[in-house]
């Protein structure tokens, strides 16, 4: 018989009951990883929200490509529409909606850029035709016409046609550092369960509250 311990699992793991988890992001990996193996496509998409500088908002569909105890990465042409409102206004929200498991997740949060070192490593990763793609799109603005794109991706593929692709200087990540993150699980007859956690800054301890759905 060995006298090894078991292992043991937090009872929300083991239990299906989420509204007990005491953490967060730790809540939110374990969705995702439940997410991945249901959904059909993309379940990394999330809505990212901004505003401008006239304080509308503005909402579109990014990819998630990282998550840690930091925060939520994302990647793009910091010439676009998002990136300009993300440098004037360092704040956003995201929402994460899995229909295959019936479940949402909101984050709201401060935003500030990853490291060279970060957009460097996921840029290299990218497969080299969306490299070429990020330097031949000035993301967001005016685009007479199609074969306009087209040629400008003929130039840069050419120019690049050996060798590693270099990162644009206009292109990386930003980390959205949540400051509340709020999970929803569909119930029947919508009553549904809800719990957010939230904290004051980044380093500060999470506070847990269950929401009338």
């Amino acid at each position: 018989m060995s006298d090894t311990a078991p292992i043991q699992h937090p009872s929300w793991l083991t239990t299906g009951d989420f509204t007990t988890a005491d953490e967060p992001l730790r809540l939110f990996t374990a969705w995702l990883s439940e997410a991945t193996a249901t959904e059909p496509r993309d379940p990394t998409a999330m809505t990212l929200a901004t505003v401008d500088s006239d304080g509308l908002p503005n909402a579109r569909m990014v990819l998630l490509k990282g998550v840690d105890e930091r925060g939520f990465v994302f990647y793009t042409n910091m010439d676009s529409k998002k990136g300009q409102e993300l440098d004037a206004q360092p704040q956003a929200a995201l929402v994460f909606h899995w229909k295959s498991v019936n479940r949402q997740v909101r984050v709201r949060g401060s935003v500030e850029r990853v490291t060279d070192a970060e957009a460097d490593a996921y840029f290299a990763s990218r497969p080299k035709q969306a490299q070429i793609g990020a330097w031949a799109s000035k993301q967001s603005a005016p685009l007479e016409t199609r074969l306009a794109f087209e040629k400008a991706v003929a130039v840069y593929a050419a120019k690049y046609a050996i060798g590693d692709v270099p990162r644009p200087p206009n292109w990386s990540g930003y980390r959205i550092v949540p400051l509340s993150i709020e999970f929803w699980q569909e119930r029947p007859f919508r009553l549904h369960d809800r719990i957010e956690f939230k904290r004051d800054h980044p380093s500060a301890p999470w506070n847990k509250t269950r929401l009338y759905p």
